[in-house]
C-alpha cells in the first residue's frame, strides 16, 4: 500500500508545480509594450430640447428612434395668441411712425399762415382797443362821459394788447417747429415699439422647434394637447456626432498615450469589426477606479479617464455598449489630431 500511495504523491506534486509555473508565466510572462488596451463603454451627449416659449403643443412631428438632420421641424406649437400679440404691437409701431414723421416735418405752410393771420387779427384788435381807450380817455377829461368808462377802455386795451403779444409768440412757435426734445422722445418710443415687434416676432418664431444638431430622437417627453414651457422638455435627442469611448488608462500607462494618438474600436457586438477611432481627450485629474469596472484589487488604484472618439458611419455604435480600444504606442504623430474620413 505505502508503494501505490507514493507514486501517486509524486504524480501530484509535479502537476501542481507544472500547473504554479503555467500560472506564473502566463501572468508574469513578458508583456507588449507596443500595444495598448483599454476597456470602456461608448458614450454620446444627449440634449433635452424645449419650446422658448409658453403655450399648448399643436404638433408633434416625430417619434422615438428617428434620426432627424440639424434644422429639421420636430414639434409647433398653437400660435394664435403669439400672431394677435404681434399685429397689436406692429399697429402700434406704425401709429409711432407718423407721429414721429410729423413731428420732424414740422409745422405745415397752412398752420403758418394761420397763425399769421391770429397775430394781424389780434394786432388790429390792440390798435382798435387803444384808439377807444384814448378817446375815453379824452371824454373824461373834459367829463363828457365817466371815468369808469375811461378806466374800462384802458383795460380791454391791456386785454387786446396781450392778445396780440401771445398771438406773436405763438406764430414764432409755429414757425420753429416741435421741439427737439419733442422729438427725441417719439424716437425713443419708437425704438422701444420695434424692439416689443422683434421680441413678439422671435416668439412667434420660437412657437416651431428645429433640431440643433443630426441625432436620434431618444425620448418623446410630452404629446399635442400639453402645455410646453422652456422648463419642460419635450424631446431627448441623442447626438450621432461626436461619438466616444469613455475609459480609463492606470497611472503606470498614462505617460504612455497623448492627444491625437490613432486607435482601433471593436465591440462585441459585430465581432471582428474595427472603427477607426483617435484619442481626443485624456482628464488631467485622477480618480478612483469606477464602480463598473472595480474589482477587489482595483479599487484602491488611481486611474485617468480618456475619451477615444471613433467613427461611426453606419449607426451601429449606441451609447452604453462596451466597447474595446487597441492602441499602438510606437505610431507616428498624427498630423490633423484625428478625424473621421
Amino acid at each position: 500500500m505505502k508503494r501505490k500511495i507514493f507514486p501517486a504523491i509524486i504524480g501530484a506534486a509535479v502537476l501542481g508545480v507544472a500547473g504554479s509555473s503555467a500560472w506564473f508565466f502566463s501572468n508574469h510572462g513578458e508583456k507588449d509594450n507596443s500595444v495598448l488596451f483599454l476597456y470602456g463603454n461608448v458614450d454620446i451627449r444627449q440634449v433635452e430640447l424645449a419650446f422658448n416659449v409658453s403655450d399648448r403643443i399643436a404638433q408633434m412631428l416625430v417619434k422615438e428612434g428617428e434620426r432627424v438632420k440639424k434644422g429639421q421641424l420636430l414639434g409647433k406649437l398653437e400660435t394664435v395668441r403669439l400672431e394677435h400679440n404681434a399685429e397689436l404691437l406692429r399697429a402700434q409701431m406704425a401709429s409711432q411712425q407718423q407721429v414721429v414723421s410729423r413731428l420732424e416735418a414740422g409745422s405745415r405752410p397752412e398752420e403758418i399762415l394761420k397763425a399769421e393771420a391770429d397775430t394781424d387779427a389780434a394786432r388790429i384788435e390792440a390798435e382798435n382797443a387803444e384808439s377807444d381807450y384814448q378817446r375815453a380817455k379824452t371824454l373824461a377829461a373834459q367829463h363828457f362821459v365817466a371815468q369808469q368808462q375811461a378806466d374800462d377802455a384802458h383795460a380791454k386795451a391791456d386785454a387786446a394788447q396781450a392778445q396780440y403779444r401771445s398771438a406773436q409768440e405763438a406764430l414764432k412757435l409755429v414757425r420753429l417747429g416741435p421741439r427737439k426734445e419733442d422729438i427725441a422722445a417719439a424716437r425713443a418710443q419708437l425704438q422701444a415699439d420695434s424692439a416689443a415687434l422683434t421680441v413678439a416676432r422671435k416668439a412667434l418664431d420660437d412657437a416651431s422647434l428645429y433640431a440643433p444638431d443630426d441625432g436620434i430622437i431618444q425620448d418623446r417627453i410630452l404629446e399635442p394637447g400639453d402645455i410646453a414651457s422652456p422648463q419642460r422638455p419635450v424631446y431627448t435627442l441623442a447626438l450621432t456626432d461626436p461619438l466616444w469611448v469613455r475609459a480609463y488608462v492606470q497611472e503606470n500607462d498614462l505617460g504612455r498615450i497623448k492627444a491625437g494618438m490613432r486607435a482601433e474600436v471593436t465591440t462585441d457586438s459585430y465581432p471582428g469589426k474595427q472603427y477607426a477611432g483617435w484619442i481626443g481627450y485624456i482628464s488631467p485629474t485622477a480618480e478612483f477606479t469606477p464602480k463598473t469596472v472595480e474589482t477587489p484589487d482595483l479599487r484602491s488604484r488611481l486611474v485617468y479617464q480618456v475619451r477615444i472618439f471613433a467613427c461611426n458611419p453606419q449607426g451601429e455604435l449606441r451609447l452604453g455598449m462596451p466597447a474595446t480600444v487597441r492602441i499602438v504606442l510606437d505610431q507616428p504623430p498624427a498630423d490633423d489630431g484625428g478625424h473621421c474620413p
